[in-house]
């Protein structure tokens, strides 16, 4: 119950597990079209560019990155969290001018500081920032930056990497014109890929580049080689076995249904916030901006937060999450992601915080927690 990767189905694992056949083999080649089409449902998008690549997802950050900033563009980041300063790296890397927009950890973007610094930056090429970052467990209204972005004619890119799946994420809808993602949080399917989306738009930035992308790797002219339509060229020998594993995973979604997916997460948040307050402990992310799959709790005062997860991790076999940079030791991070989003681990979770929490004499309202996060359960179905 960390931070990702979450629990993953048995039924996941099954899929793991059968026959590795070529990366070319045609019965392969028909899955790969049928992966593509199952996260194009997840990204709620009709981009024809939409597939996974192979590599976590600091692996679709780079590519959206490096197939889109060129030397000398200018790109605005909005850095609220870790995940918005490697944003800001993958810039500087490929000789970008990055102008970064600042907001408080634990906070979302602000749409206004976005605009001002539009306005202060005319030609800027790109707006990247953070959907659902994953060091804070904050959540950025992505539509409302898209627009803006859209507004003055700059491309977004945007990260979903803890919202694809648990969250609302609407590619086409918001305007989104390249996305990325990753396999391990509320897709619960293993590490080691990166769903991506491009739309028109993007392509069309990567068809006019003025230098070779600096990735041989991560070069879309390439990949769409073998990930695109058509008869498929070699680029590198793709993780079969993972992808069995991530349609398997796609699948069990679309047996959920999305909608029921997102609804079932924000249920089974509601149910962990009530046994958290009950103890008399707080959140670190305001309740409008907070992410139902990422819960940043903050640590009682004289507690020290490396022993209580000692003890969970020993005791219970429970794993949460240390805060990261400036909220380290401040904060955990308890995830309730895809497969591991359900009403059992919410009550383990908080019961097993109650009781290492009060053998540690810690400041809390003891024995509450388990019973308000049923009642809270039982108070609304889900949705």
């Amino acid at each position: 119950m960390g931070p990702g990767p979450s629990d993953v189905s048995p039924r996941v694992l099954e899929a793991l597990a059968r026959p590795t056949v070529g990366h070319l083999d045609p019965a392969f080649v028909a899955l790969m079209e049928d992966l593509k089409e199952r996260l194009r449902y997840t990204f709620q998008t009709q981009n024809p560019i939409t597939f996974p690549l192979s590599g976590p997802g600091s692996v679709g950050m780079e590519a959206c990155f490096v197939n889109l900033v060129e030397p000398g563009d200018t790109v605005i980041v909005c850095r609220n969290g870790v995940f918005g300063g490697r944003m800001l790296e993958n810039v500087e890397r490929c000789g970008g001018r990055a102008v970064v927009v600042d907001d408080t950890w634990g906070s979302p973007v602000d749409p206004n500081k976005l605009e001002d610094a539009l306005k202060s930056n005319p030609g800027t090429k790109i707006v990247a920032f953070v959907h659902a970052e994953t060091s804070t467990g904050a959540q950025s209204d992505a539509r409302a930056l898209t627009e803006i972005a859209r507004s003055v004619g700059c491309l977004t890119i945007v990260d979903t990497v803890t919202s694809l799946g648990g969250t609302p994420v609407k590619v086409d809808e918001w305007g989104i014109d390249a996305a990325y993602s990753g396999t391990q949080k509320c897709l619960s399917c293993v590490p080691g890929l990166s769903p991506v989306t491009f739309g028109e738009r993007a392509l069309s930035a990567v068809k006019a580049r003025r230098t070779k992308v600096q990735s041989w790797f991560m070069d879309l002219n390439l990949i769409m080689g073998y990930w695109g339509e058509g008869k498929r060229t070699y680029h590198h020998t793709a993780p079969v076995n993972s992808l069995y594993a991530l349609h398997e995973a796609l699948l069990i979604l679309q047996e959920e249904g999305l909608e029921k997916a997102w609804a079932r997460h924000a249920h089974n948040h509601r149910s962990l916030r009530a046994g958290i307050e009950a103890m008399g402990l707080s959140f670190a992310v305001e309740e409008a901006h907070r992410l139902p799959q990422l819960n940043a709790v903050s640590v009682p005062a004289g507690v020290d937060e490396a022993e209580v997860r000692r003890r969970l991790l020993e005791d219970y076999s429970l794993e949460i999450g240390a805060g990261l940079g400036s909220m380290a030791g401040k904060i955990w991070r308890v995830g309730l992601m895809g497969h591991a989003s359900n009403l059992r681990n919410v009550l383990l979770c908080v019961g097993a915080l109650d009781t290492v929490l009060s053998g540690m004499g810690a400041p809390i309202r003891a024995g509450r927690a388990v019973a308000a996060a049923l009642d809270a359960h039982r108070a609304g179905a889900v949705g």
